[in-house]
């Protein structure tokens, strides 16, 4: 497959979003839609965001549209996710960023993910992931300025504007933030944080009012005025105050002593057509993607058909996935696990893990992750410059009740059930934000959210890579996730598949996993369990972008 289509690229692009690009200084009630279901595909010759929200999508163009690169157009929409999926994000989580400067070519990665506390965690349990014992250090205030710093060209206050402006104003609710909160009503309700944001007049907030976040505001407001100094000072002592009210360990030299990592990312090639640059460990998920695709090279996906349409596809495509994800956590990266790292990535080593795969079935049980709330935002600016990130708290949505300043205390110490780290140390998270390049040009730079979430790029990656799609035709194909998490009862591998692919391909995945006793469950279509593919796609030879949001989220691309 050649040139264009080859990256999905070829075919005919949807309509753009006029409407949106147009859309008033208001920041968050404006009519701006924000709702799962059907997406449209935006096109380009300048540069293109897209995230799972348009009042975050429009602020990263906006500071595009002021001279801002990829990097600040992902800074200023990631701020704006703060206040509008409260749900999926806090600053009390983490941050990690892919850049690719188009000057230098050179691509580095940012970790910005969570810490483990200074002070131990002995006997930590699912049941520590609802108190205090289950909150981490924070790293997504560090990540972000530590991100501006190092490649952006907007300043702080301007990057944080338009967050600002709509934790004052309020934006109007949509029905997925409701069910939401509605769903964490018990936790968010006991703390006065909660209630005076979700129940200002006595009552809950329904979809389609507006929520007000005027504490939120003013924090967000000292740390654009005081930055470093208020986030390890008075930010620092409310955090870690609260931490310790629910039963934790986390101190202010906690949120002192941590650091963000600009790491290497890690390589690989496919089928000599494509370079895949992805996160290294400790957010392995970029290892586990080149180890998957690496795999895929067996397979003759082109004779086979998409996995809509074959369920041999799909069946490699499971197989292939669980193989990497439920395999033991990757530690090292090219620095401090030189030899470990280049074995797990080399061909030599996938030609013999594939030959054993083929002679076993699937195993039956095994270790699954947790399920995070997380957020992707990808970009590519005027410059090619290309910005992939993936912002979360690292859990579900209030789990703990806990508050401080306005935001709620991460509960993305579940990660330290995949692996607890030493004290201080970095969790080990299968983030995996990612750039795609057929020779010197980028062509994909996606990532995802969810526990499915090496599911849902492997599955997008291998519909624009090997089947030609465009963006729009693959984010609304139906796909195959992980299995949810669930702390009390343990972990075990297994696969959920959506309701969208045809009778026939359901019979026999239902089958095929009954014989082989995997544990498997049919969910809805568009399931959010099952990722939410965000890519920007660039045709190599128009250089033209394209962006479709993932259907399964309330998102939309913009482009210029």
């Amino acid at each position: 497959m050649a040139g264009a289509a080859a990256a999905g690229l070829g075919a005919a692009a949807g309509a753009a979003l006029p409407a949106l690009a147009r859309a008033p200084r208001r920041r968050g009630l404006d009519g701006l839609d924000a709702h799962p279901g059907p997406k449209q595909m935006a096109t380009a010759d300048g540069a293109m965001v897209v995230t799972s929200n348009p009042l975050a999508t429009r602020a990263g163009i906006e500071v595009l549209r002021e001279g801002g690169n990829a990097c600040d157009a992902v800074l200023a929409a990631a701020m704006v996710q703060l206040v509008t999926e409260p749900h999926m994000t806090s600053i009390t989580g983490g941050l990690s960023m892919m850049y690719r400067d188009a000057a230098s070519g050179e691509a580095t990665y940012l970790n910005g993910n969570v810490n483990a506390p200074l002070a131990p965690l002995p006997g930590f349990s699912g049941a520590d992931l609802y108190s205090g014992r289950g909150v981490p250090v924070p790293g997504w205030w560090p990540a972000f300025e530590a991100a501006r710093q190092r490649w952006g060209r907007i300043g702080r206050a301007r990057l944080m504007r338009d967050a600002i402006d709509i934790a004052r104003e309020g934006f109007a609710v949509d029905p997925r933030l409701f069910a939401s909160y509605s769903g964490s009503a018990d936790n968010i309700g006991i703390h006065p944080q909660g209630r005076e944001v979700f129940w200002p007049d006595g009552y809950l907030v329904m979809p389609g009012q507006a929520l007000k976040q005027a504490r939120v505001a003013r924090t967000l407001e000292r740390l654009r005025d005081e930055g470093m100094d208020y986030y390890t000072g008075d930010f620092a002592r409310a955090f870690s105050a609260e931490c310790r009210r629910g039963g934790g360990v986390i101190v202010p030299e906690d949120l002192r002593a941590y650091r963000p990592m600009f790491q290497r990312p890690v390589q690989g090639s496919y089928r000599d057509r494509y370079t895949l640059i992805g996160s290294p460990a400790p957010d392995d998920g970029g290892m586990m993607l080149v180890e998957a695709l690496n795999l895929l090279e067996h397979v003759d996906l082109a004779r086979l058909g998409p996995a809509s349409e074959s369920f041999e596809t799909l069946q490699w495509l499971i197989r292939v996935h669980n193989e990497v994800y439920y395999a033991p956590p990757r530690q090292g990266d090219l620095d401090t696990a030189p030899e470990d790292v280049a074995l797990l990535l080399s061909k030599e080593y996938a030609a013999r893990r594939f030959e054993l795969m083929s002679q076993r079935d699937p195993h039956p049980t095994g270790r699954v992750m947790p399920t995070p709330g997380t957020i992707h935002i990808s970009a590519m600016d005027r410059d090619r410059n290309v910005a992939s990130c993936t912002h979360s708290h690292m859990a579900g949505g209030w789990e703990n009740g806990l508050f401080a300043e306005g935001f709620q205390l991460s509960g993305g110490g579940s990660f330290f059930q995949r692996i607890l780290p030493q004290p201080g140390a970095r969790a080990t998270v299968y983030l995996a934000p990612n750039i795609v390049m057929r020779g010197d040009a980028p062509v994909i730079a996606s990532g995802s959210p969810s526990v499915s979430l090496v599911a849902c790029v492997l599955q997008n990656l291998v519909n624009l890579m090997d089947f030609g799609m465009d963006v729009r035709q693959s984010v609304h194909q139906p796909r195959f996730g992980a299995r949810p998490h669930n702390p009390q009862n343990g972990w075990e591998r297994g696969n959920i598949l959506e309701c969208g692919f045809s009778e026939g391909i359901q019979r026999q995945y239902l089958a095929w996993a009954g014989e082989r006793r995997l544990w498997h469950k049919l969910v809805q279509p568009w399931a959010s369990l099952t990722g939410g593919f965000e890519a920007v796609v660039q045709d190599p030879d128009s250089g033209r972008l394209s962006a479709c949001a993932d259907p399964r989220r309330a998102g939309v691309a913009m482009g210029l």
